[in-house]
């Protein structure tokens, strides 16, 4: 299965943002979708089966990304989830264990986010 076949649920309530994650992911070869939060998220994984992978920020209001990690758990939605955050990683990685993966958004952010999702997708 080639990159362009692993659809990406990108999730941002900042639309900027979505579209930096979405560029450093399309210039990698990935597909990409962009969620503005995480109810447009939620809508975007019933009507689209294709998604393989979600990317969410941390902080968004009314559901965080971890709060949508857990929701999709308990809907049995069980695909690989890669959390971004401005914070501390290893603070949210020891408080959601069952996350994939948890990033922090600095100047390796481009060049560690690719890798990680290839890794969770083979």
């Amino acid at each position: 299965m080639s990159k362009e076949e692993h659809k990406i649920l990108v999730v941002d309530d900042d639309l900027f943002a979505a579209e930096l994650t979405s560029i450093v992911l399309e210039s990698a070869g990935y597909d990409v979708v962009i969620a503005e939060g995480a109810i447009d998220a939620m809508e975007k994984l019933t009507d689209d089966l294709s998604i393989k992978l979600i990317v969410s920020d941390m902080n968004m209001p009314m559901v965080n990304g971890a709060e949508l990690f857990e929701e999709l758990q308990k809907s049995g939605m069980n695909k690989p989830f890669v959390l971004l955050t401005g914070e501390d990683s290893e603070s949210l990685k020891t408080a959601y264990p069952n996350i994939d993966a948890v990033i922090t958004k600095n100047e390796e952010f481009q060049d560690i986010l690719p890798q990680i999702i290839e890794n969770l997708l083979v």
